[in-house]
């Protein structure tokens, strides 16, 4: 039910937020008076008068840049004292992305979310899943001699998550599996042997590690997600390539967090017949 603000609740509490905006600036009349352009008497009379009057539109907008809050938040049309730019600075953030998983933040986001369920869309195949050999093959013309370290940063994150306390979700294209299995697209060139043993490892990891991972396969025809990263209620990270854009705000997570779950909702394949699918799909390898 929305409350109506009449007029004098509306202009005692804007004397109120000015008042508390001030001493926490740690301000005086006579210095927000000179900032704004202002006579002292004049912002004597708005904080002290006690009726519906507000001072105009230039003197509440001039105040609020002076102090960096919200006119909003002055005129209680909003509950947030921020600016918008303050608030989108806040629940918005890019940090550089490495193309090797070898990536500190990335393990500091999963250990902070310890016990909550982690929702991922992953680029490709996930790395944590993935076999030695694949990821000499996948990063060596881009690591050079760091491969090891790939290779150990996979093992290290299957190893979190077989010791956290988080549930693990996992959100694939169907034709990701499908193109990796023929060896087409991607993974063209990718030789016969790496990929029948990384399938053989999929099946393996899906079956001993369910129900606390769970990996769905979607149609991409009919859905689309970008790569992300949901860590529980506390943030939503996008791979861009190059960066990561993480959003903080509750409201865009919940959004984030209900998108992915449409795509588990209407996942072609689900996850206890994953194995079963990967299976099938290891009989297209020649």
């Amino acid at each position: 039910m929305t409350i109506k603000v009449t007029k004098l609740t509306r202009a005692s509490q804007f004397r109120a937020r000015l008042t508390q905006a001030m001493t926490s600036a740690g301000m005086t009349q006579s210095e927000l008076a000179r900032r704004i352009g202002s006579d002292r008497s004049t912002l004597s009379q708005v904080l002290k008068d006690d009726g519906a009057r507000l001072p105009g539109a230039h003197v509440i907008g001039a105040c609020a840049g002076a102090l960096g809050i919200s006119s909003d938040w002055l005129l209680s049309l909003s509950d947030r004292p921020e600016t918008a730019t303050q608030l989108l600075s806040a629940s918005l953030s890019f940090s550089q992305a490495p193309r090797a998983l070898v990536d500190e933040q990335i393990f500091a986001w999963h250990r902070e979310a310890a016990g909550y369920k982690i929702r991922h869309v992953p680029a490709g195949l996930p790395d944590m899943l993935k076999t030695d050999d694949f990821l000499t093959w996948e990063y060596g013309p881009h690591l050079g001699r760091t491969t090891q370290q790939a290779i150990n940063a996979s093992r290290d994150r299957l190893n979190w998550m077989r010791a956290a306390r988080s549930d693990y979700e996992i959100a694939m294209p169907l034709f990701e599996a499908q193109s990796f299995a023929a060896g087409t697209g991607y993974y063209k060139g990718l030789p016969a042997d790496v990929r029948r043993t990384q399938i053989a490892h999929l099946i393996d990891l899906t079956r001993q590690l369910y129900p606390r991972l769970r990996v769905y396969l979607f149609d991409a025809r009919r859905l689309y997600s970008a790569p992300v990263t949901v860590f529980g209620p506390l943030l939503a990270v996008f791979y861009t390539g190059g960066h990561y854009m993480t959003f903080h705000d509750v409201e865009r997570i919940e959004t984030f967090t209900n998108d992915f779950d449409v795509l588990i909702r209407e996942a072609t394949i689900a996850a206890r017949d994953l194995p079963d699918h990967l299976t099938d799909l290891a009989q297209l390898i020649r």
